[in-house]
């Protein structure tokens, strides 16, 4: 049997509609009605009231309107007393004179100074005639009375005779009298009003004087005037923003000079979608304490931050301030060249790679020759691509050979399957092994180019590891103990790195890296430091920016901490001598090109078409039993004809421990035990693919040769 369950409400009144009654037993509870809700007290209410009007735009508009209007009568009457003063004394002369001092222009403080006693000589003279002209003036007004009224009497005879009536003799006076009279009723009919508008036709034109200058608090402004969007930069803009800066000295070394503190700047010059302009400081502010406020200088100069950049030239207390066009650094800077241009090719030795450009709009180009390389900053913005644009240039020179580690593997790297020698993508352990053991032997390679007669010349080798913060954390250890990761001694990959450092660049063999977010443990201080080109994306603090450029970099200016993660991703901050750096800088802004995947292959498929073909290794044989006929034919890959220097070349990288000491008798003598003899052609000598294959096809299982 079901039970009901009635919940009864305390009503005052019973409920006017009927109910139906049910025969299974009821269970009646009292629930008794909620509270009430409190009523909200009147000095609440009242308070959020005032709340919300003193918060209500137009509030807030009608308060900015009243201060701004009146600083406008406040600062234009000081305005007014300062052309006043400036007027009336030689207040301008002198602050004229101090600047030419400060800026050492001897010549024209002179000429100032002429110009000063000028002036003074003119106001004693006009001081001495003011002694004289009280008397000189009572004499002229008698005078000039006593010839008026003669004047007037003669008049007056002419008219008398003229008329017969002699009373006419005293009508030109009578009427001059009257005038004078009506111009005497005309003021003091005037002059009360006068009076009391006098002062308010004064104070609107104070309030005039104070518009015309924005004589009020950026935050008052209309908004129009308040944004500055596109105003152009000036020296007067320049000198109120340095005098703003909140520096004690600058400010009041700007106040004694006075409008002619423009003397600190020299010419502003257009560089590129900015303009560029140096700042003498005076004596007592240091440079830093204006690199320091860049973002309150921005400001100043109705910029944002990333907007201005602040480096240190060769002259003493100078800064020299690049400031862009407002949002002209958020514009795309167009396609690289090696996407337009298919016909262009590389040069290792002599040419440089197009990489960008530079804040002034010049193309930036860098210099690959002998350069070790390292990339770093925070995650996607852009690092990848920024390496991968110089290594598709220099795969354009058919005789630079890779070696590639993505210890990403996602396969931003994909395309130089077939390009690479090696190339190894994944991001575990056992691809930081493989990593590790491709770079142990690069360095074979190196030590064997080292031991090679003198004069001998090496194509440039290539070792290139993205992400390498994976492979400095790698926790993983071989047989030995020894760890693949970290930073000691005894650690495998941070070891072959600091060889490849210590004596690559002599033949030829470069390490390039790639990292996110430097720090000590993820990147070691030997390594970042063996690199001859550094560069920074955004990074998060300035301790970062030291690690990945040195305090050199940054103590002269270099920001990467500053630039904006996400906004101004590509935007790197290079220091390197294989970079056209400006005079007296230490670094220079780059804003590189964007080359996508598409775009990237087909840069990758003009490199193969230009080469032999090559057979790309997707992991390092370690300890196998080798087969040398089988590793010839799989390092000629898909080309007729290999010369035999870089078949030993391919065969050493391909297992080091096994081909590293090979020499070209060794080589030969394989080939013609298996009847593919090398030969000449074109004066050079050259491995048959052919001849591989079919000595291959035609051995016999036990690996003999059978005779043709």
């Amino acid at each position: 049997m079901s039970e009901n369950v009635v919940h009864l409400h305390k009503h005052t009144n019973p409920p006017t509609e009927p109910t139906t009654v049910d025969t299974s037993p009821t269970v009646l509870t009292v629930v008794p009605d909620a509270p009430p809700a409190r009523p909200v007290p009147l000095w609440v209410r009242s308070g959020r009231a005032v709340k919300t009007a003193v918060m209500h735009e137009r509030t807030r508009s009608a308060g900015r309107a009243v201060v701004r209007h009146g600083l406008y009568t406040f600062n234009g009457s000081r305005i007014a007393a300062r052309r006043a003063w400036d007027g009336r004394t030689g207040s301008r002369y002198e602050r004229m004179i101090r600047a030419a001092e400060a800026a050492g222009n001897l010549e024209a403080a002179e000429e100032w100074e002429e110009r000063l006693q000028r002036f003074r000589a003119a106001r004693h003279h006009r001081r001495m005639d003011l002694l004289h002209s009280p008397v000189d003036a009572a004499k002229g007004v008698a005078v000039g009375a006593g010839m008026s009224v003669g004047v007037l009497v003669a008049l007056g005879v002419v008219l008398a005779i003229s008329t017969g009536q002699a009373g006419d003799v005293i009508t030109p006076l009578t009427a001059t009298i009257d005038f004078i009279a009506l111009l005497i009723r005309i003021v003091q009919i005037v002059w009360g009003p006068a009076v009391t508008i006098g002062p308010f036709l004064a104070l609107l034109a104070l309030w005039s004087v104070g518009r015309k200058q924005h004589a009020a608090p950026q935050w008052a402004l209309p908004a129009n005037v308040r944004s500055g969007e596109g105003e152009p930069i000036t020296p007067s803009i320049v000198v109120k923003a340095l005098r703003d800066l909140g520096v004690p000295a600058l400010a009041r070394a700007i106040k004694e000079m006075g409008d002619a503190g423009a003397s600190m700047l020299g010419p502003i010059t257009i560089a590129g979608c900015g303009v560029e302009v140096d700042v003498t400081l005076p004596s007592g502010v240091s440079t830093n304490e204006v690199q320091s406020k860049r973002r309150k200088l921005a400001e100043n100069l109705t910029r944002h931050e990333h907007e201005v950049f602040i480096t240190i030239p060769q002259a003493a207390r100078t800064v020299r301030l690049w400031i862009a066009d407002s949002g002209a650094l958020d514009e795309p800077i167009g396609p690289s060249p090696l996407v337009t241009d298919e016909t262009m090719t590389a040069d290792y030795k002599k040419g440089k790679a197009p990489w960008g450009q530079d804040l002034r709009g010049d193309a930036a180009a860098l210099s690959l020759y002998q350069r070790h390389l390292l990339i770093t900053g925070l995650s996607n913005q852009g690092k990848t691509v920024a390496l991968r644009s110089l290594a598709l240039w220099l795969s354009l020179d058919k005789s630079v050979q890779f070696l590639m580690g993505d210890l990403k593997g996602v396969g931003d790297w994909a395309m130089f399957d077939g390009l690479a020698t090696t190339l190894i993508q994944g991001p575990t352990d056992e691809h930081v092994i493989q990593v590790t053991e491709m770079v142990e032997s690069a360095v074979d390679e190196m030590n064997r180019r080292i031991q090679a007669p003198p004069g001998t010349t090496f194509p440039p080798l290539i070792v290139l590891v993205d992400e390498a913060q994976v492979a400095f954390m790698c926790p993983a250890k071989d047989e030995d103990k020894r760890p693949y990761g970290g930073s000691k001694a005894n650690s495998r990959y941070f070891m072959a790195v600091r060889k490849i450092h210590n004596q690559g660049r002599a033949v030829n063999v470069l390490m390039w890296q790639g990292t996110q977010d430097p720090t000590n443990e993820n990147l070691p201080k030997l390594v970042r430091e063996g690199a001859h080109t550094r560069a920074s994306l955004a990074l998060g603090t300035e301790s970062q920016a030291r690690m990945a450029l040195g305090d050199k970099a940054v103590d002269g200016g270099a920001a990467p901490n500053l630039l904006r993660p996400g906004l101004d991703r590509g935007t790197l901050v290079v220091a390197s001598d294989g970079i056209t750096i400006p005079a007296g800088q230490s670094s220079i802004t780059v804003r590189t090109h964007y080359i996508d995947d598409d775009a990237a292959t087909a840069i990758t498929d003009r490199a193969k078409a230009m080469r032999d073909g090559v057979t790309t290794l997707h992991a390092i044989d370690r300890g196998e039993e080798r087969d040398p006929l089988a590793d010839i034919a799989a390092v000629i890959g898909d080309a007729p004809r290999v010369r035999t220097k870089d078949v030993l070349a391919r065969l050493a990288t391909r297992d080091p421990g096994g081909y590293g000491e090979w020499s070209f008798i060794d080589l030969k003598r394989v080939l013609d035990d298996a009847g593919a003899e090398p030969y000449k052609s074109d004066g050079v000598m050259v491995v048959s693919r052919d001849r591989v294959a079919r000595a291959l096809a035609n051995r016999d299982t036990d690996g003999s040769v059978s005779a043709e």
